[in-house]
């Protein structure tokens, strides 16, 4: 699974006007906004686009999870692997794209329902 990332979301006047103030050029100024680097001016102009209104977006990939009446959560992958959680047992599967069994854990806590969805984006 990719990992989630950041940027800074402002408009067409707010980049013009760190671009005057900071006298760089667009590429400088969309590293900076998209986090592609930590240089001091990188730095600085991340603080003046947000406190020119700028919003910090985190983005992460779509994954599409499914509730259903049975009291099973699945999560569906772009690469064709499922995860199942079983809500009432904590039994969590992951299924490869043949339909595989590739993992199983029981009692599964919040930070190993995270590795799961990890080890399953990357399949």
């Amino acid at each position: 699974m990719e990992a989630t990332r950041k940027q800074i979301e402002v408009t067409k006047e707010v980049r013009a006007e760190i671009k005057k103030a900071f006298k760089c050029s667009d590429m400088t100024l969309w590293r900076a906004l998209n986090f592609s680097n930590d240089t001091p001016t990188s730095l600085r102009i991340r603080k003046f686009a947000k406190q020119k209104g700028g919003v910090l977006l985190l983005l992460t990939p779509a994954t599409e999870t499914i509730h259903d009446a049975d009291g099973y959560m699945r999560q569906y992958f772009e690469n064709g692997a499922m995860l199942e959680a079983d809500k009432g047992t904590g039994t969590v599967q992951v299924f490869d794209k043949d339909g595989n069994v590739r993992r199983e854990v029981k009692h599964c806590t919040i930070e190993q329902f995270y590795i799961e969805q990890t080890f399953a984006g990357g399949l």
